[in-house]
């Protein structure tokens, strides 16, 4: 049986979430337009029972850290690289090839890797062309491989590639688990999935939300979340006049989070000021960035 771990690494605009979606069949990282979405590293499972079991691992996008929180981010990255059995290195197409490649080299991988040149779709032959010979010259690239993660095009002979590279093994998961994340953290991205939807500037790279209650009744889930913010001015905007943009948030939220979990909601969200949380350890450890 075929086991090991997966981690996909690449610059904030490569669609590392949309892979991991794609490749999960499920939408268990959020996705925004917006760079630096992803915080964490998330894990998700893909198992065929007797075949093969595979942990993916989306980590947040590969960046200079200027505060505590993106320091926070790049550690996941580490940790991603530590136990990693393949390293899926994704690349926009349209992107700068030798920025990228240095990123790539500076990771020092001892495990294979492939180039995943996403959003085939996008950009013309010769420019994949390109980008294919481009990549297949580089030390640490055992083969680069053309997709479209949002179209899910060869997600099917990305799989195949990557069964050939893992080794045997145990499972490590029971085969109906999807991942290990507690589904506060779930609830607490699909809010923030919604702030990057929403608002601009800003806004999404200053705010966390903090799950502060869920119970679940026999009618409903009941859950209380906090949207931290830096300055009364960013707590202005999401609460909108008249608590307008809030009650937007709130809806748009309660239903992606009722279809999550196939259950009625009742969310309740507040705003909280936390001047210069990004670069507070305590807050930070607070809020889930350990």
């Amino acid at each position: 049986m075929k086991v090991g771990f997966v981690s996909i690494f690449g610059r904030p605009n490569a669609g590392k979430s949309t892979l991991l979606n794609a490749l999960l069949g499920e939408k268990l990282a959020i996705v925004s337009p917006k760079v630096q979405t992803t915080r964490h590293r998330i894990k998700g499972f893909l198992t065929e029972p007797g075949k093969y079991q595979i942990i993916f691992s989306d980590t947040p996008g590969i960046i200079e850290p200027k505060y505590k929180l993106q320091e926070h981010m790049m550690r996941r990255v580490k940790d991603a690289l530590e136990d990693v059995d393949v390293a899926l290195l994704l690349v926009d197409v349209n992107d700068d090839l030798e920025v990228n490649d240095s990123i790539f080299a500076s990771l020092r991988l001892k495990v294979p890797a492939l180039v995943i040149l996403n959003k085939m779709d996008e950009a013309n032959p010769e420019k994949l062309k390109r980008a294919v010979e481009f990549f297949s010259a580089k030390s640490y690239c055992r083969k680069p491989l053309a997709i479209s993660a949002l179209k899910k095009l060869y997600i099917n002979e990305l799989l195949e590639t990557i069964l050939y590279f893992l080794p045997e093994g145990e499972p490590f998961y029971d085969d109906e688990d999807l991942t290990d994340l507690p589904m506060r953290f779930f609830i607490s991205e699909i809010i923030r999935e919604k702030i990057y939807v929403l608002f601009e500037k800003e806004i999404p790279y200053h705010s966390a939300v903090v799950i502060q209650e869920f119970k679940e009744k026999s009618t409903l889930v009941k859950i209380a979340a906090e949207i931290i913010v830096q300055r009364e001015t960013q707590k202005a905007i999401i609460l909108g006049e008249g608590g307008k943009m809030i009650k937007k948030l709130g809806t748009r939220a309660r239903e992606e989070i009722e279809k999550f979990l196939n259950r009625k909601v009742f969310l309740e969200l507040f705003v909280k000021v936390k001047p210069k949380w990004r670069d507070s350890e305590t807050h930070l450890k607070e809020y889930g960035y350990n």
